[in-house]
C-alpha cells in the first residue's frame, strides 16, 4: 500500500517514490505533446527517440540526465522547463560495440542549444572520449537558444574544444537531419563523417534572408546548404541520402568497418571471398591506351571481397576515389585516381579529399592501398591561384606523414609531382606494385619528346615524322614498364589477375608494422 501524505499529495513510501519516478520518466520519453511529435512526422522527420532506437541495436540506449532542465529565466523560460532540455544522450551499441549518441529534440526549443543542453552534451563526450567509443550526434537543432543569450554560445565552444579534443581519438559522425545554422555548423565540420538528408536537413552560417539583405541574392534553404549542395559542391557533406531511414542504417554499417579508438584495429569479419581469386577480368577492363578511359569502381569491385565497399564523398572531387572496403575481412582505404572524370587528374578538391581520407584512416589504423593512373596536376590559371600547390601539398603531407601499412599500384600512366604524391615509394609507401601496362615518368612521352627534340624536329624536313620518331624513342628508352622495376622505384611488376593475392598477401606481412615518429607537439600542415 502505498502512503500518500495528505497536506502535500506527495508520495512518503519507496514504491510510492517509485511510482513517481516512472511517471517522470513516461512524460520525459513522450516528450512535450503529441501534437508536437505530429507535426514533426508531418515534415517527413522522425523524432530524436525514433532515431537513436534505429541507431542503436534494440534495447540496448541507456539515457543520461533524462530529467535535466534548465534553471533560465525570463523571456516566458521559467515558465517552460521540460524535461530533457531538448536533447537526448546516453550509449547503447551497434553490432554489439559501445557507441555514444546525442539526439536534438525539435519538439522542445526547436531543438536549440541552451546552458544545460549544451552541459548534458558536454558531458556524453567527455564520456565517449573516456570510455574510447564512437560517438554520433543527431542532428536537429535551431541554433544557440537566444532567450539565454551568451550562456548558449559559450555552450557551442564547449562542443568546438571537445570535437577537436577528441580528432582521431574516437571516430566521430555527424548525422544532419535538420537545419544546422550559424556556429552550429562547425561541430559537424570538426568531425570525422557527415550524413545528410536530402530536402530535410541544411547546414548554413547565414541563413537566405541574411544572404538576401547583405547580397541581394535570393535563394531557398535547400539550395543554399542542403544535402546535394554538400555532398556535390563543398563537400562538406560525405553522404546525402533521401530519407533518415537508409541514412541511419548506412551509419551503422559505417560504425562497423571503424576502431572504437584509435588504440584498437578495425572490426574483422569471416570472408567467404577466396585470398586468391583471380581476376581475370582486369585483363581486359583497363586499357593498355593511357588515353582511353575506364571506371575506377570496376577495378576497386574486383579487387575487394564480395565486390562491396563504401564510397567516401562519392559525388565531389569525382577525379578521385576514397572508399572503405575489406580485403580477406580487413578493412582497407582505397585512395584510386578516377580516369572517367577529367582523366583522374589531380586538382584542388581531389587533393583535399584525398588527403582528409588519408589522415582519417591513419588516425584509426586502416591500412591504405592507393591505385595510380594519374597523368599529373591539372594546368590552369584557375588553379594555380586557387592555390593548387598548397592544396596539393596537404596530400603530400597527408601521405608522408602515415604510419599505418601503405600499398600503391601503378595501373597505367603515373607521370610527374602527381606521381609522387600518390604515395609514390620515395616519400614512404612500404610496398609498391605496377601492372605491365604502367607507365612511370616525368611527363608524357609526346610532351617530353617536344622538350628534349625541340630543334631536331624543327630542324627536320618532316617534323611530324620525326616527332613521331622520337616520341617511339623516348617511350623505348624511359617510358618501358620494367624501366621502375630496374632502378628499384617498384618493388614488383604483377600479373593483374593476380593483384588481390598479391595485395592480401602484403597486407598480412605488414600487420604489425610499427613506425616511430619524431618528437613533437604536432606537424604543421599546409593549410
Amino acid at each position: 500500500m502505498t502512503v500518500v501524505d495528505e497536506t502535500q499529495g506527495e508520495p512518503t513510501d519507496a514504491r510510492g517514490r517509485v511510482a513517481e519516478l516512472l511517471a517522470l520518466r513516461e512524460q520525459a520519453r513522450r516528450g512535450p505533446s503529441e501534437r508536437a511529435t505530429e507535426a514533426q512526422h508531418a515534415k517527413g522527420k522522425l523524432t530524436a527517440r525514433e532515431r537513436i532506437e534505429l541507431l542503436l541495436d534494440a534495447g540496448s540506449f541507456k539515457e543520461v540526465e533524462q530529467l535535466r532542465r534548465h534553471r533560465a529565466t525570463g523571456f516566458g523560460l521559467e515558465a517552460k522547463k521540460p524535461y530533457t532540455d531538448g536533447v537526448i544522450t546516453g550509449w547503447g551499441t551497434v553490432e554489439g560495440r559501445t557507441v555514444f549518441v546525442y539526439a536534438h529534440d525539435f519538439r522542445i526549443f526547436g531543438g536549440a542549444l541552451g546552458e544545460a543542453h549544451a552541459t548534458k552534451i558536454h558531458k556524453i563526450m567527455d564520456m565517449a572520449i573516456s570510455a574510447g567509443a564512437p560517438l554520433v550526434s543527431l542532428n536537429d537543432g535551431a541554433g544557440a537558444r537566444i532567450q539565454e543569450g551568451v550562456s548558449a554560445l559559450a555552450g557551442y565552444g564547449g562542443i568546438f574544444q571537445r570535437n577537436t579534443r577528441a580528432s582521431g581519438v574516437i571516430p566521430q559522425i555527424s548525422v544532419m537531419l535538420g537545419p544546422c545554422a550559424g556556429g552550429a555548423a562547425y561541430s559537424p565540420a570538426l568531425t570525422d563523417f557527415v550524413f545528410m538528408v536530402r530536402e530535410t536537413s541544411q547546414m548554413f552560417i547565414t541563413g537566405p534572408d541574411v544572404v538576401k539583405a547583405v547580397t541581394g541574392e535570393e535563394i531557398t534553404q535547400n539550395g543554399l546548404g542542403g544535402a546535394d549542395v554538400h555532398a556535390e559542391t563543398s563537400g562538406v557533406a560525405h553522404f546525402a541520402y533521401d530519407d533518415e531511414e537508409t541514412c541511419i542504417a548506412e551509419v551503422r554499417y559505417l560504425i562497423g568497418m571503424l576502431p572504437s579508438n584509435n588504440r584498437e584495429n578495425p572490426p574483422t569479419v569471416e570472408s567467404d571471398d577466396p585470398a586468391d581469386r583471380r581476376g581475370d577480368v582486369l585483363l581486359d577492363l583497363v586499357p593498355a591506351d593511357g588515353n582511353r578511359p575506364y571506371d575506377m569502381h570496376k577495378v576497386i569491385e574486383e579487387l575487394v571481397d564480395d565486390g562491396d565497399y563504401l564510397e567516401i564523398h562519392e559525388r565531389w572531387a569525382r577525379n578521385i576515389v576514397c572508399a572503405m572496403a575489406r580485403m580477406d575481412g580487413q578493412v582497407v582505404g582505397i585512395v584510386a585516381n578516377q580516369p572517367q572524370s577529367l582523366a583522374g587528374v589531380l586538382d584542388i578538391e581531389a587533393s583535399e579529399k584525398a588527403a582528409r581520407f588519408v589522415q582519417m584512416c591513419d588516425a584509426f589504423n586502416i591500412p591504405i592501398i592507393t591505385l595510380l593512373d594519374v597523368p599529373g596536376f591539372l594546368p590552369g590559371v584557375d588553379q594555380e591561384h586557387g592555390g593548387i600547390i598548397r592544396h596539393g601539398a596537404k596530400l603530400l603531407y597527408a601521405y608522408c606523414n602515415a604510419t599505418v601499412p601503405r600499398i600503391s599500384l601503378i595501373l597505367r600512366k603515373a607521370y610527374g609531382g602527381a606521381y609522387i604524391v600518390m604515395d609514390s615509394q620515395s616519400i614512404g609507401a612500404d610496398l609498391t606494385y605496377a601492372w605491365p601496362t604502367n607507365e612511370i615518368a616525368v611527363m608524357g612521352a609526346e610532351g617530353a619528346a617536344n622538350v628534349i627534340f625541340r630543334r631536331q624536329i624543327a630542324d627536320a624536313e618532316d617534323p611530324e615524322a620525326m616527332r613521331a620518331r622520337m616520341v617511339k624513342e623516348y617511350k623505348a628508352e624511359l617510358m618501358h614498364p620494367y624501366y621502375a622495376a630496374e632502378r628499384g622505384l617498384v618493388d614488383d611488376v604483377i600479373d593483374p589477375a593476380e593483384t588481390r593475392e598479391v595485395l592480401i598477401a602484403s597486407l598480412a606481412m605488414l600487420r604489425n608494422k610499427h613506425a616511430d615518429l619524431p618528437s613533437r607537439k604536432h606537424g604543421n600542415p599546409p593549410q
